[in-house]
């Protein structure tokens, strides 16, 4: 475990608008460590990850900190080069227009697609072409964003965000809208990179979209931690059954989960 977490909050509060979505936060997450933070709708999940990529600012007061990778002052082209980010945020951010491979390549730039003045090099396009053709996507280049499937434009956002090959991949619900195949093909692509050194942190409330490699599981309510440990320990009937205010039962089979009514 790295001695520096990559997210370190400490009584971190937080605010969308009028509405307070965190009030007292503390946690430390670690690159090395495959994490799933897990909640209902509205617990706080996507606001974590803003604050994480600097769309979200906590106030400033006594005894309150937020540092990434280890600093308070956060460079966005660093932070940029060593995270790597897919949501649904993103996804919405891009106009159906947009040609897949500018979407690729805009990774560059940390922009939403490619404007006049962002000359890509030749050695940022033959990698913008070594990942399309590792993913599949490589005769989508020049069709338009707003033209292919749910899943290709998926996958499209993870090359994206693996341009700099970044030390952590921050994906939230990462399959939502998916059907089976492309579901089960994004799953696979993610299995790859928890093996090949990526640190994940998965953000969902869809028990089946966590991956067998994920160590460490964040129960999160109403912005506030509720179960930090093993997934393996909390990603079981009595937490989850708290966790959403049902009873739950966790089927388990070869390190994968579904969740049945109990």
């Amino acid at each position: 475990m790295s001695p520096a977490p990559y997210l370190e909050l400490q009584a971190v509060e937080a605010w969308l608008g009028p509405r307070p979505v965190f009030r007292d936060l503390s946690l430390a997450l670690h690159l090395g460590e495959h994490t799933v933070v897990l909640g209902p709708n509205g617990s706080g999940k996507s606001s974590l990850i803003r604050l994480l990529s600097r769309e979200l600012y906590p106030v400033v007061k006594p005894g309150s900190a937020l540092r990434i990778f280890g600093s308070g002052t956060v460079n966005l082209w660093n932070l940029r080069a060593r995270m790597g980010l897919v949501s649904a945020d993103l996804q919405a951010a891009y106009g159906g227009g947009v040609p897949a491979e500018q979407v690729v390549l805009s990774g560059f730039f940390g922009s939403v697609g490619i404007g006049r003045s962002q000359v890509a090099t030749p050695a940022q396009r033959r990698r913008v072409a070594e990942l399309m053709a590792e993913l599949g996507l490589e005769r989508l280049a020049g069709r338009p964003f707003g033209q292919l499937s749910e899943g290709q434009r998926r996958r499209l956002l993870l090359a994206r965000a693996l341009v700099h090959r970044p030390e952590l991949l921050v994906l939230d619900e990462p399959t939502n809208g998916l059907d089976l195949r492309a579901r089960h093909e994004q799953l696979a692509l993610l299995r790859q990179l928890a093996r090949s050194g990526t640190t994940l942190l998965l953000v969902t409330h869809q028990i089946e979209a966590i991956i067998p490699e994920v160590q460490r599981c964040v129960l999160l309510r109403e912005g506030a931690v509720v179960g930090d440990g093993p997934a393996a320990a909390l990603l079981a009937d009595e937490p989850l059954s708290s966790l959403f205010d049902t009873p739950l039962r966790v089927l388990e089979a070869g390190g994968w989960r579904q969740v049945l009514p109990a």
